[in-house]
């Protein structure tokens, strides 16, 4: 039998999930449980003892200290917070799995409160395919370099985060939030509704859309703004196969020089073939 008032050891996620998500399955409807070998228990159907499943130690005595599963002799059934506790843990894996399909996770520490005294740290969870760009970031080309340089994404992603801070994408669903300011006829634009925060980020979206003309403007704003993949902006564009990724490697080289412009250095000193002291005719250039 399990031993009550034994505190049980803080399992780790990967040692509880699935034994205790069984167990819980199991005991929605009422189920025997009895000793088995090696400090396991059995789980036994009630009217026929037939065996369903076997469940660590550990694992059960986790479910009964959480208050999950009540235990009457060998009779086991599930609580109804296990109820709550198996919807939410199947959501969140789920949920997992979707992240882990359309993309990348891995494990970051964020460090919250950074440059005060007391600093927090913790472990989250970060999808690297969160945007067109972060997947493209990790292309190398034949000798193995990155085919993106580092100041190309970060001319996209502040392209990017330009169009999003100028609310320049468009509204795919109804808005319930009340109309403050109806256009009349003498009126000005909605833009006069925008913060000059906004303004300033559509006037740098506008610049840089200039700057780099229709030719490769049309590909930046698809992939960095609008989030297109690189086959989709080349069945639109009725592009070849594969020239979308050059486009956008020139498009992007382009807007980091716009962003960041080559100073050109200036002549130590004018040169002239004049000596010292030489002054030109000024009567005869004019004659």
């Amino acid at each position: 039998m399990v031993e009550h008032g034994v505190k049980p050891r803080a399992l780790p996620q990967s040692d509880t999930s699935k034994p205790l998500l069984r167990l819980l399955r199991l005991a929605q409807t009422s189920v025997l449980i009895r000793p088995a070998h090696a400090g396991a228990f059995d789980v036994l159907r009630g009217d026929d003892d037939l065996v369903l499943g076997r469940v660590p130690g550990a694992v059960l005595q986790y479910a009964l200290s959480q208050g999950l599963v009540q235990q009457n002799g060998e009779l086991l059934e599930a609580t109804p917070q296990a109820r709550t506790f198996l919807r939410r843990a199947l959501a969140e894996a789920d949920t997992e799995r979707f992240s882990a399909q359309h993309g990348e996770l891995t494990d970051a520490v964020l460090v919250e409160n950074k440059g005060e005294i007391s600093e927090q740290s913790r472990i989250v969870r970060r999808n690297l395919d969160d945007s067109p760009l972060s997947s493209m970031a990790r292309l190398r080309d034949k000798a193995g370099a990155a085919y993106f340089p580092a100041e190309a994404i970060d001319a996209g992603e502040r392209l990017a985060s330009d169009f999003e801070r100028g609310h320049l994408q468009p509204r795919i669903t109804a808005s319930w939030e009340p109309r403050l300011a109806q256009q009349q006829k003498g009126q000005r634009s909605s833009a006069s509704d925008l913060s000059d925060s906004a303004l300033a980020a559509r006037g740098r979206v506008t610049k840089a859309v200039m700057a780099l003309g229709p030719e490769l403007s049309g590909v930046l704003l698809d992939v960095c703004c609008f989030a297109k993949g690189l086959e989709l902006v080349e069945r639109e564009r009725q592009w070849p196969a594969r020239s979308a990724k050059l486009m956008l490697r020139t498009a992007l080289m382009a807007l980091a020089r716009h962003y960041n412009p080559v100073k050109a250095s200036s002549p130590a000193g004018l040169r002239h073939w004049g000596e010292a002291g030489y002054r030109p005719d000024m009567a005869r250039l004019v004659g």
